[in-house]
């Protein structure tokens, strides 16, 4: 059972937080309908660099799609209807080809530059691009006398 839940009196006095609420649903809503399938790794390759392998056995190139809206990542996968034949019969079905959608929350910063498909593995390579006005900066401080900004008065 779903349970919504309102934030806005603890983000009354936050600034720069008002995505909080709905991140907080979202990642609310994928913990119920989350599966294991398929398997993923992300690996921190730089500084600056990431990558999500994700393994799809089974599955081809064409049937995998990748999308970026706003600051998620989805990928999902739709197994294309292959009619078996009728002499092939399994004893034990262990690798698993059924459609999914696995989100990533992205960061602001966070960009996809390009996705590879080898051996089964999908691998989608992300990179942080920190804007020049998001950077740390250093702020000076000045003495009593001195106007801090031109033109006005401390």
């Amino acid at each position: 059972m779903r349970s919504n839940f309102d934030f806005a009196p603890l983000l009354r006095s936050s600034i720069g937080f008002e995505n909080l609420n709905r991140l907080i649903d979202s990642v609310a809503r994928a913990a119920e309908t989350d599966t294991s399938f398929p398997p993923y790794n992300i690996e921190k390759l730089g500084s600056d660099a990431y990558r999500i392998t994700m393994a799809v056995a089974g599955f081809e190139r064409s049937e995998l799609d990748i999308t970026v809206q706003e600051n998620t990542l989805v990928v999902t996968g739709k197994a294309a209807d292959e009619a078996q034949p009728a002499e092939r019969s399994f004893l034990h079905r262990g690798i698993a080809k059924r459609a999914f959608e696995r989100r990533f929350q992205l960061a602001d910063v966070i960009k996809v530059t390009g996705a590879s498909f080898e051996n089964g593995l999908l691998n989608i390579d992300l990179q942080r691009e920190v804007p020049e006005h998001k950077k740390p900066r250093k702020v000076e401080i000045g003495a009593n006398d001195t106007p801090l900004i031109d033109g006005e008065a401390a």
